[in-house]
């Protein structure tokens, strides 16, 4: 088999090794009913494929009744019969974006269309040598409408070094620091953080492989009523700390916002193909925030183990609710990751965005 054929440059060559698949949820009856109706805690099994193959392209779109159905719908998949599954994650995090929220933004690996980004797509190619099964289970109280197309490439064997690709959704409620980032502005800047024990884990992994980037969702947990004009409401300033094969390599960076390619304590949405603000928050970085920052032409390499980390707030002086999916590729078997019961993935009501 031959990979990499996917850019203009190559895009008229023949290719005689490869055949085109599809799984999706037409109606094969003929009629228009092109969905599956998940009910209440009912698990659904979208894919099951035997053989050699990559899938190239996911599309779904949900229809709920739940205002929560985004974190409380889950998307699990497995790649070659394995036990445990390589991506568990609730299916709008896995989309790109966090908080239960939806919104139109386009990168390389997601782009999600309207109306009003519900139209959710992922171009992370997905090998399998024997087998691919995703299933979607339903955890809400509401039968759910779920459309999809999975897309994939057929062959006879693919090549032994392709990763499986993995997914990972964490969250902690509120972060350990100061209520608020309260405290001297001194503090905010000279605080030393030696052992970053402390720091929000985005993705701890072992095996070999290669990370391939996150998006970190930031709620604000400030508010009028519970700061005083002395306040730092910026929830960023935490430096990303990423340690590779037993701290053999320690990838050191300067700041949130560093982190995810922006600059200046960024407000404004912004997308583009490696990294985004798909949700800037309102006035005072208030409310709920959402970054994206994919290293998809600098892949962060491991052969033991890797730690994807980041301070929440400097030298972890903020208390806010920090959630976050991780995206890597790695030979298999993969370090069991843990997974959040329903009511601790909700997203929360307060602090609501402060009007300008």
């Amino acid at each position: 088999m031959k990979i990499g054929m996917n850019s203009l440059a190559n895009l008229a060559q023949i290719r005689k090794d490869v055949k085109r698949k599809r799984v999706s949820s037409y109606d094969k009856t003929g009629s228009n009913m092109d969905n599956v109706q998940l009910k209440p805690n009912e698990s659904y099994q979208i894919c099951d494929v035997t053989g050699a193959g990559i899938i190239k392209h996911i599309w779904m779109t949900i229809a709920s009744s739940d205002p929560n159905y985004l974190r409380k719908l889950v998307l699990r998949m497995w790649w070659d019969n394995e036990s445990e599954p390589s991506v568990e994650v609730p299916i709008g995090d896995f989309f790109g974006v966090g908080h239960g929220k939806t919104v139109n933004f386009w990168s390389l690996p997601f782009s999600n269309g309207p109306e009003d980004g519900k139209g959710f797509n992922c171009f992370f190619p997905m090998p399998f040598a024997s087998r691919a099964k995703i299933e979607v289970e339903n955890e809400s109280d509401t039968t759910t409408v779920l459309y999809f197309y999975i897309d994939y490439e057929e062959y006879s064997t693919i090549s032994s070094d392709l990763g499986r690709f993995h997914a990972f959704w964490n969250r902690q409620n509120p972060c350990d620091g100061k209520p608020y980032g309260t405290g001297k502005k001194v503090e905010r800047f000279i605080k030393k953080n030696p052992t970053h024990e402390g720091d929000y884990l985005i993705l701890d992994a072992e095996g070999e492989g290669h990370f391939v980037g996150c998006h970190l969702n930031i709620h604000n947990l400030m508010t009028p009523e519970n700061t005083t004009k002395n306040d730092h409401w910026w929830p960023g300033e935490g430096d990303d700390y990423i340690t590779i094969d037993d701290e053999e390599t320690i990838l050191y960076g300067t700041g949130t916002e560093d982190y995810f390619c922006g600059a200046w304590c960024p407000s404004q949405f912004y997308c583009s193909p490696y990294f985004g603000v798909t949700i800037p928050g309102g006035s005072k970085w208030s409310g709920k925030i959402s970054y994206y920052r994919y290293h998809i032409e600098d892949p962060i390499y491991f052969h033991k183990n890797i730690s994807v980390k980041i301070e929440h707030g400097h030298a972890n002086q903020r208390s806010d609710d920090f959630s976050s999916t991780a995206y890597w590729y790695q030979a298999e078997p993969h370090k069991k990751q843990k997974f959040f019961p329903m009511e601790e993935r909700l997203p929360l009501d307060e602090p609501k965005e402060i009007e300008p």
